[in-house]
């Protein structure tokens, strides 16, 4: 009986954790049900995608500009997960990569892919400096390249499709196309009309989608009439801050997205635009 007292606190903490471990486990097995979540972070005049697959693995698609893509990513990540298995880099402009040096600093991160051109800011430089010190591996994205998300979600690379060392960062930008059953996604980074209209006369076919991220934060040197036809998106989300000087979106994009029928989200008027896919449908979270 005496050991019984002694050892009663030992007991209660094994008990204790043993439950904690198997409400944890209950948790995790539900937090995944067969949903792709993408959510659109919120992080002013800027660019940020998290992705997670049904079965929990996690793209982040740029990271914003400064640290503004930390609280909106905390938001959408579980508070206990550290690691992010894909870091994207569409193009190395600041409003798309500013966040990330961090984000590699703070995550444990498998695998960094950019469109392999360089860059002669200090926001460059630092992103390259911290890739290096993550020890992550770096992958120059390729058209043809395809990432297995797990639980039939895939992620492939439409463009580039050639050495883009000294183009226009712009011109280089990372364009992929997210697929879950019959649910897909396009994201274009800051890609401008031209490379619209090679996309559209070299794979026109495999534009089409459900959800468009336009180009370029609404300029209006992206998201032509001639893309809006070949990709006939029923939403097409804006990644744009408040007031910004540039007067993102433009209102010729606007028009034609209204032309076309489309649903216009936008990050400034919502805040982080959260969707999920059961592979049939996608809903709009509140």
């Amino acid at each position: 009986m005496k050991n019984f007292q002694k050892n009663l606190k030992f007991y209660v903490l094994a008990a204790l954790f043993a439950a904690n471990f198997f409400i944890w486990q209950a948790v995790v097995a539900g937090e995944h049900r067969g949903v792709l979540t993408v959510a659109f972070l919120d992080v002013g005049q800027g660019d940020a995608i998290f992705i997670e697959s049904p079965t929990g693995n996690q793209v982040l698609i740029d990271g914003g500009p400064g640290k503004s893509v930390f609280s909106p990513l905390a938001e959408a990540m579980p508070f206990y997960d550290r690691s992010i298995d894909v870091v994207i880099a569409t193009h190395p402009d600041a409003d798309h990569i500013g966040g990330l040096p961090e984000v590699l600093r703070r995550y444990d991160v498998d695998t960094f892919l950019d469109p392999g051109v360089s860059s002669d800011t200090g926001t460059y430089q630092a992103l390259v400096q911290s890739i290096g010190l993550a020890g992550v591996e770096r992958v120059v994205a390729r058209r043809g390249m395809t990432i297995n998300l797990g639980g039939g979600a895939t992620l492939e690379i439409l463009f580039p499709d050639r050495d883009m060392e000294g183009a226009d960062t712009n011109d280089a930008s990372i364009v992929a196309k997210l697929v879950y059953g019959d649910t897909s996604f396009l994201f274009t980074g800051d890609s401008p009309e031209k490379i619209e209209r090679y996309l559209a006369a070299i794979d026109g076919k495999n534009l089409d989608v459900d959800v468009l991220k336009a180009g370029h934060h609404g300029s209006k040197t992206s998201t032509s009439d001639t893309f809006l036809g070949f990709t006939s998106p029923q939403i097409a989300v804006l990644s744009v801050g408040s007031d910004n000087r540039y007067g993102h979106p433009h209102k010729e994009v606007l028009d034609r997205l209204l032309d076309f029928d489309i649903k216009i989200l936008r990050t400034d008027e919502e805040g982080t635009i959260v969707m999920e896919s059961d592979g049939e449908n996608i809903f709009v979270n509140d």
